[in-house]
């Protein structure tokens, strides 16, 4: 696969903050650590990965807005083109050790994503994609969603929130029906990471709510680009903003988007 001057950008960013998050993984307990709510937390390490992120591209391409987990919105000056990043999506998993996390970046031209990175530096697993020019691990296997067609074969992955959050019931509600009609359920703790697994057939579907831009829209191409669909519970196309994705090939997304249509 040939990058683009924009895609290697992303990489390069991606990577350096990797890094970074590497050393930190490594010295885990020493962190100082600060509560922002339920189960979501924030390190200097997440900090130290975003402003990375945001240095690299913003000294690569500084017209560019912002949109970060932890900075918020910058604005740009050429109205077209929007960074949407996610510094440290699993947060808690790095917390606790579990290697589990990633690097997040997309890049939105006008109301579409164009280009994504997900990095997992503990694996050294990097995936890529630009529209049109397909999804890619390590810039050498291309990516496609895996063809398993009914769900009582599939491995299906999503989130399960901690208490106090407004899905709380919703959610067990939807694990109490998805549950017997599938292979097996997962819940990785990095939604980045369950997209990217989609894209390359490790998981053969995927759903969850209560999302935010930078948590969808560097999977989101991902899985397109991989063949894959990807919609909210109402059917609709997938979008950064609505906060909820379901996804897979053509029949397990439709099964499983049937399926959880039933939940009130």
């Amino acid at each position: 696969m040939a990058r683009s001057a924009l895609l290697n950008v992303m990489v390069s960013a991606a990577i350096k903050a990797g890094k970074s998050l590497s050393r930190d993984f490594n010295e885990v307990e020493n962190l100082q650590v600060s509560r922002k709510g339920p189960a979501d937390f924030v390190s200097k390490a997440d900090l130290r990965a975003e402003q990375i992120v945001f240095d690299e591209l913003r000294k690569a391409r500084p017209t560019y807005a912002f949109l970060m987990e932890e900075g918020g919105e910058v604005a740009g000056t050429d109205g077209q083109h929007t960074w949407i990043i996610d510094p440290l999506d699993g947060t808690t998993n790095f917390l606790h050790g579990i290697p589990l996390f990633a690097v997040a970046i997309a890049l939105q031209r006008g109301d579409e994503i164009v280009a994504s990175v997900i990095y997992n530096p503990v694996m050294d697993e990097l995936f890529t994609a630009e529209k049109g020019g397909g999804a890619w691990l390590a810039d050498h296997k291309r990516l496609r969603v895996a063809n398993r067609r009914h769900l009582s074969d599939a491995v299906v992955s999503t989130g399960i929130k901690t208490q106090g959050t407004s899905n709380d019931t919703l959610q067990l509600r939807q694990l109490a029906t998805v549950n017997p009609a599938v292979a097996g359920i997962r819940r990785g703790g990095s939604i980045s990471i369950d997209m990217a697994w989609l894209a390359a057939g490790r998981l053969d579907a995927l759903w969850e709510a209560g999302l935010k831009p930078w948590d969808v829209a560097p999977g989101l191409l991902l899985v397109k680009e991989a063949g894959g669909l990807v919609s909210d519970f109402a059917g609709q196309p997938g979008s950064v903003w609505n906060g909820q994705i379901v996804a897979g090939n053509e029949a397990l997304q439709g099964a499983l988007l049937k399926s959880l249509r039933t939940i009130q």
